[in-house]
């Protein structure tokens, strides 16, 4: 009896014309104008880094690396999907239809469902580009001085496009169609494909654990690079302590991670919920409960990206990296002095 009446929900809101009374198009249009302009003030920090900072370190007209060519393409890549997606939700507000009633042939909740599967696969793709590309700058230096240029941060756009238009094609090519769900103003997987929507659902899980490898894997390369920098303050043959291009690097480093690590936990907690809505039972009750939940926290990351990467400006990244590294270089500078002590006493008995 609680199939057939989840079952019948579901019918009457695929089929349903018209908006319900008292829905509001509050939500959507905030949304959209805190995606735009997320997106616009990331673009515009960005356009001033390619073009080089005076009297911040950069010269004018330096080259701006691989890892913010790939920030650029990520946000990009969020602007795009928040202008295309979000207008049709707010057109079915104005019109008071839902988005199967908007176009003829259900065009509209067709174009609204797969735009938000190819964005949101095309998203994380775009962060595992961008984990990856530091895995290697730090894991494998040989390797990406040798191989990996700004020309081929490029192409990963066109490449993370290629690969989201295959993935996503697959209900096209199948002609299954689409699902409309409650209030009638998003399309999405339908729970008739249950075998696609879970294999999506684990493909962007997947996409968040390789992330997560990536990032372990830097942190532990800056590990190593921190402990290099302690044996070289005791060494006088390396002018008493690390280099000054080292540690700049070693910052620079721990702030791209810094950066990719939030976006990444943003992510993860944003896909949450719609993995767990892939996973349930397609007659629960619970799952009719879940469904515009999951919709909006996955629409939710592409408009806090850019917010992360307008607020965490240099500063507040170095506010960060201090809060974070206090007392690690605390417990560090400690077991230098005393290493070096032990060293140098022990040269002297040596000399003895």
């Amino acid at each position: 009896m609680g199939n057939t009446s989840s079952d019948s929900r579901l019918e009457a809101c695929d089929a349903q014309q018209r908006l319900s009374a008292g829905e509001s198009p509050a939500i959507s249009a905030a949304m959209f104008s805190a995606g735009v302009l997320g997106n616009l003030a990331a673009l515009a920090l960005l356009a001033r880094r390619w073009r080089g900072e005076p009297g911040r370190g950069a010269r004018r007209g330096s080259p701006i690396s691989l890892f913010h060519v790939l920030v650029t393409e990520l946000v990009f890549t969020d602007l795009l999907g928040t202008c295309l997606i979000s207008p049709v939700v707010l057109a079915s507000y104005a019109r008071n239809q839902t988005l199967v009633a908007l176009a003829p042939q259900r065009r509209a909740c067709t174009y609204f469902a797969f735009s938000m599967t190819f964005f949101s696969l095309a998203t994380m793709l775009m962060l595992f580009a961008m984990a990856l590309e530091r895995c290697l700058a730090l894991g494998h230096p040989y390797f990406y001085q040798r191989r990996l240029t700004r020309r081929g941060g490029l192409a990963v756009l066109p490449a993370v496009y290629a690969a989201s238009l295959l993935l996503c094609s697959v209900p096209l090519l199948g002609r299954q169609r689409y699902a409309q769900y409650c209030p009638g103003t998003w399309c999405f997987i339908g729970h008739e494909q249950t075998a696609y929507l879970r294999l999506y659902a684990s493909l962007l899980l997947l996409l968040i654990v390789a992330v997560l490898a990536c990032n372990f894997s830097v942190i532990l390369s800056l590990a190593r690079m921190q402990r290099r920098a302690r044996r070289s303050r005791c060494g006088p043959s390396l002018g008493g302590g690390p280099r000054r291009g080292e540690r700049v690097s070693m910052a620079e480093e721990t702030d791209h991670l810094i950066l990719l690590a939030i976006m990444t936990i943003t992510f993860a907690v944003c896909s949450l919920p719609f993995t767990i809505f892939a996973y349930m039972n397609e007659t629960s009750s619970k799952k009719q409960k879940w469904d515009l939940q999951a919709l909006r926290f996955l629409s939710i990351n592409s408009i806090i990206d850019p917010w992360v990467f307008v607020i965490l400006r240099p500063p507040v990244l170095r506010l960060m990296r201090s809060v974070l590294c206090c007392r690690v270089s605390l417990r560090t500078q400690d077991a230098t002095q005393t290493s070096c002590s032990i060293q140098s006493n022990a040269d002297k008995y040596a000399d003895v």
